[in-house]
């Protein structure tokens, strides 16, 4: 095998820092009833499919095609083009920004983003292109070493959650009609100053507009496009800009290269030149729209990451795994099991042993084990390879609840921000199981657990970093499922004295699995829960979707920003850098799955998600809730959409509930009387955090006890009406 060696600069100097961190990440799912729980296959190939409604548009794929045709796309510096030029313009580039090896329309190399002009055509993948961003065009840190880009170029595509970002200096989006967060229909109305299409399909796709609120200078400010349900995987997605105005309604004028398109003026730039066939099919996809081509000040396109390319990783993992495990359970051993008289629980811990996808012994900061791409035998260059086993610490929960007559269902808890299996016994999932007979286990999710955080501090330093902790979030995610397989087997946890009551009956019903995770356990279950093959439903508490919208918007940030700012000064470099790590972040993070609640992976059956929202969250922003949400398929109760809220129409895009019990997903924001969020990508900060209010609400615990059963359904436990709960004391 090849060892890939991966930077350590940057953990010089970050021990104090990370303390801090340490510190920062023990408020989230805090609460806990015992003092000692801290705060809180081969590749598959069909691209996931929405629902269509009048609100959002038909993400239904053809497959995992490349957009527009079963063959890969022809490279556009030989497509045909009638030399039909309207007069000739000189351009000039800046050094930094090299003609091949930028996207040459905007004012900034890697800008705008994401864009297809950073990709190569490449036959051998699915969607026909590969991502080929240069590192020299990636911003370099304080440091001056530019991100490593070896990765990101791996994909077949952009992240299916991606915000698109220009640097348009000046723009007013308001006075250009920019589709504000507060009224994201505006952005499918004919008139709307941006323009995002599904060329696939050529639907007009739902989106809003914002500028970063935390730059300090508007001429590099930048603007975000960011899609209020995700891009269908495999899709090709071309996005205009047009009529836009600055603060004194003054026409923003184009970037000469853009120009140079968009007049059809001959350059002598041969990089200009052989973008200029797909600079066309680009104005042809919008005016197909109905954006005219005159008005446009910047277009582009991009393409998605094939649902292949994105999952196929951990799935080979998942199939390989679990031929290597055939029909028995997992190795495992308790360590302890301790009787809470106060609590009226035992509390066990143990080991159990998962195959090992990483590099030497899988600590903090190890990549997968790839192959070595000339062996003739490897299954495939980005497919790991199993190397030994790695062992992983559960922690479960029994309450008095569960008896030898009525023995507990299993569920599966996801832990906290950087948490540890520890926080099993925390309120949340301890209510669960008291209220509800359920039998609470959980392991630490390595990658994003309580011993990542200074390799995650690292990798903000030197994002280079960043794949270690993707790859070990991907190990992670299959020690959960491993965990989940000892949970349903008949001959794991409830064949061991420690899981059974004296006279020797199981506690645990192994023919009952879910999954309840809470704040990042919301936002990670999608993965372990889209792939998994022993349950199909789980509950989200607060979560979203998508670090690259959530981090801004997020108090939890805030210690993680003293490392950014630092190494990253200029907020468009730092917007750059977060993009482009979400697309590395996608393989082991929701943004990448949701889609599949929709349309499973292949080989699975339908998945189902109970979204429980805290209206104003400090930690997890309700917009990207919403995005989380729509992408899911999930609907909304009449009654309970009708929340305080800023937007003209609250949960717009969702459709609705007439009746209960429900059959299918669903989101319900739970309002504890805390201000609303802000409308700009900056955390709230008045009043009180509600994040930790849900999990504490009869109402809440209860609707989630009656979905995950395997016959579960959505229930109303709001009276018909928003769902109004009493803050935490």
């Amino acid at each position: 095998m090849i060892q890939h060696s991966h930077t350590r600069r940057a953990r010089r100097g970050m021990c104090v820092v990370v303390a801090l961190i340490a510190t920062a990440c023990s408020g989230s799912d805090s609460s806990s009833t015992e003092p000692s729980a801290p705060a809180d296959s081969q590749p598959v190939g069909t691209d996931a499919a929405a629902p269509t409604s009048a609100a959002t548009p038909n993400t239904e794929a053809t497959g995992d095609e490349a957009p527009g045709d079963t063959e890969a796309p022809s490279d556009p510096s030989t497509s045909d083009l009638a030399n039909e030029f309207d007069g000739t313009i000189d351009l000039a580039f800046d050094p930094d920004d090299d003609p091949t090896r930028c996207e040459v329309s905007g004012h900034s190399c890697m800008l705008p983003f994401p864009s297809d002009a950073l990709t190569v055509v490449d036959p051998t993948t699915v969607t026909g292109r590969r991502v080929n961003i240069a590192a020299t065009s990636m911003p370099a840190n304080a440091e001056g070493v530019n991100v490593d880009t070896s990765r990101h170029n791996r994909n077949d595509g952009f992240s299916p959650g991606s915000a698109a970002l220009a640097l348009l200096p000046g723009v007013d989006p308001a006075g250009s009609g920019l589709p504000s967060i507060t009224d994201i229909a505006q952005s499918l109305a004919p008139d709307s100053a941006s323009v995002i299409v599904d060329a696939t399909t050529g639907e007009r796709w739902p989106h809003w507009a914002e500028t970063d609120s935390n730059a300090p200078d508007d001429a590099r400010r930048g603007l975000f496009l960011r899609p209020a349900v995700n891009y269908a995987e495999g899709h090709r997605i071309v996005i205009g800009l047009r009529n836009i105005v600055d603060a004194d309604g003054n026409p923003i004028e184009p970037t000469e290269a853009f120009r140079a398109f968009r007049d059809r003026l001959e350059t002598d730039v041969e990089a200009v030149e052989a973008r200029r066939p797909a600079m066309e099919q680009i104005f042809t996809d919008l005016e197909n729209a109905g954006v005219e081509r005159s008005s446009l000040v910047m277009a582009w396109d991009f393409t998605v990451i094939s649902t292949q390319n994105l999952t196929g990783p951990l799935v080979h993992m998942r199939d390989d795994a679990f031929a290597m495990l055939g029909d028995d359970a997992p190795a495992f051993t308790v360590e302890t099991n301790e009787r809470d008289d106060e609590s009226r629980r035992r509390v066990i811990e143990g080991t159990f042993d998962t195959p090992l996808y990483l590099e030497g012994e899988g600590a903090s900061g190890t990549g997968l084990n790839l192959p070595d791409p000339l062996d003739p035998d490897a299954v495939g260059a980005d497919l790991p390879v199993a190397d030994g086993t790695i062992t992983s610490r559960f922690r479960c929960q029994i309450t008095d609840a569960s008896t030898a007559d009525e023995p507990g269902a299993g569920l599966l808890y996801g832990h906290g921000l950087l948490g540890t299996e520890r926080q099993v016994t925390s309120a949340g999932p301890t209510l669960l199981a008291e209220n509800h007979n359920y039998v609470v286990c959980g392991t630490a999710l390595i990658g994003m657990a309580e011993e990542d955080i200074g390799n995650a501090a690292a990798s903000l330093v030197d994002p280079s970093n960043f794949s270690t902790l993707v790859d070990r979030l991907l190990q992670g995610h299959l020690n959960t499922l491993f965990l989940g397989r000892l949970m349903k087997h008949p001959d794991g946890f409830a064949v061991d004295p420690a899981f059974q009551s004296d006279d020797g009956r199981p506690l645990l019903d192994p023919d009952e699995l879910s999954y309840y995770g809470i704040s990042q356990g919301g936002i990670m279950g999608p993965v372990s829960t889209a792939i998994s093959l022993d349950w199909d439903r789980g509950v989200f508490g607060v979560p979203a979707v998508n670090y690259s919208t959530l981090l801004n918007r997020s108090i939890d940030f805030d210690t993680f920003q003293q490392i950014l700012d630092p190494a990253f000064p200029d907020k468009l470099d730092q917007a750059i850098v977060l993009l482009t790590i979400q697309m590395l972040w996608d393989r082991g993070e929701g943004n990448g799955y949701v889609n599949h609640f929709r349309t499973p992976l292949p080989g699975l059956d339908q998945k189902y998600a109970l979204i429980q929202g805290a209206l104003g969250d400090f930690q997890v922003a309700n917009v990207a809730m919403d995005v989380m949400a729509r992408s899911m398929g999930a609907r909304v109760g009449v009654g309970a959409a009708d929340v305080r809220s800023t937007d003209v129409e609250p949960f717009w895009g969702i459709e609705r509930i007439d009746s209960f019990p429900f059959d299918g997903s669903a989101v319900v924001l739970f309002d504890s009387g805390t201000a609303l969020p802000p409308t700009t990508n900056t955390p709230p900060r008045d009043g009180i955090d509600p994040h930790e209010d849900v999990r504490r609400a009869a109402s809440a615990y209860d609707q989630a006890a009656a979905f995950l059963r395997p016959d579960g359904m959505v229930i109303d436990t709001c009276d018909g009406g928003r769902c109004v709960i009493e803050p935490r004391e």
